[in-house]
Formats: structure tokens, sequence, C-alpha cells
């Protein structure tokens, strides 16, 4: 589950809605908002036994801090610090945790934008979160299959372009010293940067982005010493188009695998999501593809009729369905619904929360 909502779809339904953050500060040029949300959810998802299991939980509550200031004429610095882990369903009862989901310092101007720190990767901005990025469901993508989860968020360096022509270029990296502790080999010396990159275009409704990301700051390691073997590339092509209410949004992502026992997979994807006035109606199909060689093993089977693949160790059809309703400019609620195509439906489940935000 993500839970990166305050980042795109709360950031969404504030905008849309009317709902502002706080801003307790707003003078010579420096600009301080503070904002957050509280979000609650009840999950009913079957376990590899067949069995549901059934929580009321956590969805993802946030406090956090958003400053900027103008540094001179065409150039701002600005930073921003969310808090998570938070566990409103516990705080009574349970041990109060905390933790960061996101805490970046950054400059923007005429040469692009540029920022340092913890925060969602673009790949995840870019090529999944398009087509869904949901409340609780999501499809899978390459950062879920691959093990290497939200690790793949820190000490990150991205700069991103202005655009030229509706064409936007990124590039980046993540940094791992020899002193710190998620080094996959931690000895000295072993400092290493990885790289990441890619293009977006924009005209009108439409756009388009292409990335990849090479991974190299993970290696497969066996009773905790890194053997040196790479764990893969990721790349992926995502694009979108605007109808007023109606967005629709087609991903074709692949996790490229070095790891003996871990197959390469394809994830094609399709999404929608709708705004009917009082609350989004959203859905998306994906199709993956595991142990293809590249997107064109899956193509070329499709046009030879053997579509799935007859050659894969494994192929799935995930669906995810969801609606929210508005209560008020600062309060919805949703549920969902979730399809993975596991044995045993392994994974599937409904949920339904609510979130109240400022």
């Amino acid at each position: 589950m993500k839970k990166t909502l305050l980042a795109t779809a709360i950031a969404g339904a504030m905008a849309a809605s009317g709902a502002q953050a706080a801003t307790v500060y707003n003078q010579d040029g420096t600009k301080l908002d503070v904002y957050g949300n509280i979000q609650l959810a009840v999950y009913s998802t079957k376990g590899a036994n067949g069995e549901y299991d059934t929580e009321l939980t956590d969805n993802g509550t946030t406090f956090g801090f958003a400053a900027e200031h103008v540094i001179y004429d065409g150039l701002t610095g600005y930073m921003k610090l969310e808090i998570d882990d938070i566990q409103a369903d516990e705080m009574a009862t349970g041990p109060r945790q905390s933790g960061g989901d996101t805490a970046f310092i950054g400059m923007k101007g005429n040469f692009g934008d540029v920022k340092i720190g913890s925060y969602d990767d673009l790949f995840d901005d870019w090529i999944q979160d398009p087509v869904t990025n949901n409340e609780g469901f999501d499809v899978s993508d390459s950062t879920s299959y691959s093990g290497i989860g939200g690790s793949i968020q820190t000490d990150q360096l991205t700069y991103v372009s202005p655009s030229f022509s509706g064409v936007e270029l990124a590039i980046g990296t993540q940094f791992k010293g020899d002193a710190e502790a998620e080094n996959v080999s931690g000895d000295e010396g072993d400092e290493n940067a990885s790289i990441f990159g890619g293009a977006k275009y924009t005209v009108g409704n439409f756009s388009v982005a292409a990335m990849y990301d090479n991974l190299d700051n993970y290696e497969v390691t066996a009773a905790g010493v890194a053997n040196n073997q790479e764990f893969g590339d990721r790349y992926g092509i995502t694009g979108q188009y605007q109808w007023e209410s109606l967005r629709v949004a087609l991903k074709l992502e692949r996790f490229d695998s070095d790891v003996g026992d871990v197959d390469s997979t394809n994830f094609y994807g399709l999404g929608a999501r709708y705004g009917y006035g009082h609350g989004d109606i959203y859905g998306a199909y994906q199709y993956v593809d595991v142990g293809a060689e590249d997107f064109s093993d899956t193509v070329a089977d499709a046009a030879d009729g053997d579509f799935p693949n007859e050659n894969n160790d494994e192929t799935y059809n995930q669906v995810i369905v969801g609606a929210t309703y508005n209560i008020s400019d600062a309060m919805y609620t949703w549920a969902e619904a979730a399809f993975y195509d596991k044995a045993e439906d392994e994974g599937d489940g409904v949920g339904v929360g609510v979130t109240y935000m400022f």
C-alpha cells in the first residue's frame, strides 16, 4: 500500500476542494505553511491460506511543514519536512512512534529545480503514480516486486530542467557512503552513487514520460555479506491524457533482474480516474508478465497468438477499483477493492476509510 497521499492525492484534493494549509508566516519573501491529516481505514484482505484478515489501522497520518523564500528575483529556496508513522489507531494504548516520510531542501528558478534529501523518487512520480496512487491498494510495480521498497526514496539528489517547448529533462543520483548502515557492504572505500534519469514531454492535455534507473546501490547479499551481484535495472514509459474530469494513463514498466532467483518482470498498466463532482471514481488494470525477456518478448508472443506468454513462469491480471466522496472541503471517505490473481486469492481485499486534512 502506498502512503504518499499528502504529496499527491491529498494535495490535489485540497486544491480542488479549496482546503488550504495553514500559512503561519508570510513576510519579506519568506513563507511557512503547516499542514497535515489523520487517516483511518479498515481493511479485509486474504492471506496465503485463503482466509480473510481484518484490521482497523492508520492509513498514513502525516504532519508537515513547507517553507520557501526568495533568494533573489528568479531564484527561490524551499524545504519540506513530513512526519508520518504517527499510528493514529494506537495513540492511546501503543508506543507512540514517529518517523520521517519526506525531508528535503532545494532551489528552483529559471535554471530548473534541484533538491536533495528523502522524497518519493522520480520514477514513482513520472511512471507509476499516473496509473494508480490510491488510498490503500495499488497494482504492483518494479519497486514493490524487487523488494527495495521505500529505501529507494532516501539520499537522493534530483535535477529537473525547465520546460523547453514542452520537454523536461531529469537526472539524479542516490548516494550511499561506507558509513551508512543501509550500504550493502559497509566496507571502507565502498561509497557508491547510482544514477537515474528521464524525459517528459507535455503538449496540451497529453504528456508522456520515460525513465531509467540502474538501482546500482542494491546488490544481492548472502548471510549479510555482499557478493557483488548487481540487483538489476528498471525502465518505464507512461503516457496520460486529461479530458476535463477524466484522466487516462497507460504504463509500460520493466524490472530487468540480475538476481539469479528473481525473474525479470514486465508490467503493462492502464488506469483511469473520473471526477464526478463530489469525489472521484477510479480503476486500474495491469498485466504482470513474470519471466519475459523484455517488452518485445511479450509483444512478439502476442503477434504469434501466444498471449499470455506460454513460456513465462507466471502471469497475473490485477484489477483495482475505488471511489471517494467529499464530506466537506477538508474531509472525505473512500472505498476500494483489489484483485491480484494470486494462488488462494492472496492479497485480494477491500478497504474503507476516512481522511481529515488541513
